[in-house]
């Protein structure tokens, strides 16, 4: 006769202290993150905390069709990692450009062809632009 076979409901049962038993969610403070426990719009592993903008930035310019049904986005990239930083600039180029644009993390994305018109831009805002 053959032994059974172990069931693959027969895991051990997590610890206490493991991650897999911690709490994701409070009723008092919402989502929680798993790693740290703090509250996710507050969390202290995950975020990454601005860096401080340089005096002369370095801005590098690039075209991107891919992803997006054919349609061309100047990227600004290699800028500083700073929140406010980035919407206010993304704000000043857009009304100066009259175009529509995202922000990322350390990037923004203005649409359509716009190289030409922005490095003078970013040159008279004391930028360093390359591509």
């Amino acid at each position: 006769m053959k032994a059974p076979k172990p069931s693959k409901l027969s895991k051990p049962a997590a610890s206490r202290d493991s991650p897999a038993s911690r709490p994701v969610y409070s009723s008092e403070r919402g989502r929680l993150c798993p790693t740290c426990g703090w509250p996710s719009s507050d969390c202290r592993c995950s975020k990454r905390f601005d860096e401080a903008v340089p005096d002369r930035p370095v801005a590098k310019l690039r075209l991107e069709r891919a992803g997006r049904g054919g349609k061309t986005v100047t990227v600004i990239d290699g800028l500083p990692r700073n929140a406010e930083f980035l919407a206010t600039l993304l704000g000043e180029l857009q009304r100066a450009l009259a175009t529509g644009g995202s922000a990322g993390e350390s990037s923004l994305e203005l649409r359509g062809d716009q190289s030409a018109r922005l490095r003078p831009l970013l040159a008279a805002r004391g930028f360093v632009v390359k591509g």
